[in-house]
């Protein structure tokens, strides 16, 4: 199928939905310790085909935080099909992923967002995905801890994928109808496949593991800072810009509403409240 002939497909899809399972319960369970209060978990079935877990934490630290997985196949609508690779004879597809944003109850701990994905259509399968921070009140040792982190995790795997996947995560969180980048950026990439399936599957685990380990770190070092009422007026209205995004531009989003995806787990990522000026 992509040359990658020694691993079958039914095993790459059961080894990118196990890891995603496998992250999922591991940022739960160190989230959990973090807030020192509970994620409430909810299952839901897809008419078309598969299903998901929704996982929601309303906190003491972050003020909400999802953590959804997901496997869904079935068929692509007739105008959703004419958008992804490997779909010109056959409509049918396979996707699997999982996605985490945070919304921290500090407005100097940035909002953070996560998801990578594998998809499978008839004659493709890629990996997708990224990562990227959107602070209320940027800070240059946030900023640098996060850039730098994911420079050296990517450089592990080929150098030329920081700055592509930098400059694709710039370009794409870019609210076009303000002129203004969503947060500081991170990585974004899509469609891809080296031909080595486990090779590009290690580099989703890697960014999946250096979030994790980030999201912790960055969380223990700032939860105890001191802010004010202008300090939570920065963080609404830089919630709307968030808001924006994910409901005009993210591909996650129309991914989801596009293939009958569970509402409720799409639309998790919204912060729990936000202002217009």
């Amino acid at each position: 199928m992509d040359g990658d002939l020694e691993i079958s497909l039914e095993n790459k899809k059961q080894s990118s939905s196990k890891w995603f399972k496998e992250l999922r319960n591991q940022m739960v369970g160190s989230i959990e310790k973090i807030d020192n209060s509970n994620f409430k978990e909810k299952q839901w079935d897809r008419d078309q085909g598969g299903g998901g877990l929704m996982s929601i934490l309303k906190g003491n630290i972050f003020e909400k935080v999802g953590v959804n997985i997901s496997t869904v196949h079935g068929e692509f609508s007739e105008e959703f099909r004419k958008k992804m690779p490997g779909t010109e004879k056959d409509p049918s597809f396979w996707a699997s992923g999982i996605s985490v944003v945070a919304h921290m109850k500090n407005p100097k701990i940035a909002a953070a967002h996560f998801n990578t994905r594998y998809i499978v259509t008839s004659s493709k399968s890629w990996f997708g995905g990224g990562c990227d921070l959107t602070p209320a009140i940027p800070e240059k040792t946030e900023t640098e801890n996060f850039h730098i982190g994911l420079k050296r995790t990517l450089d592990l795997h080929d150098k030329k994928y920081y700055p592509e996947f930098k400059k694709d995560c710039d370009d794409y969180f870019y609210l076009k109808h303000r002129k203004e980048p969503r947060g500081i950026g991170g990585i974004f990439f899509d469609y891809l496949n080296t031909s080595n399936f486990q090779q590009d599957l290690n580099f989703i685990k890697d960014v999946g593991q250096f979030f994790s380990n980030f999201i912790n770190l960055n969380t223990i070092r700032k939860k105890d800072l001191n802010y004010d009422d202008n300090d939570l007026e920065k963080l609404s209205h830089k919630r709307s810009r968030y808001v924006e995004f994910n409901l005009l531009h993210d591909r996650g989003t129309l991914f989801g509403l596009k293939t009958g995806g569970n509402i409720d787990a799409i639309l998790m990522s919204m912060p729990p409240e936000a202002k217009w000026l």
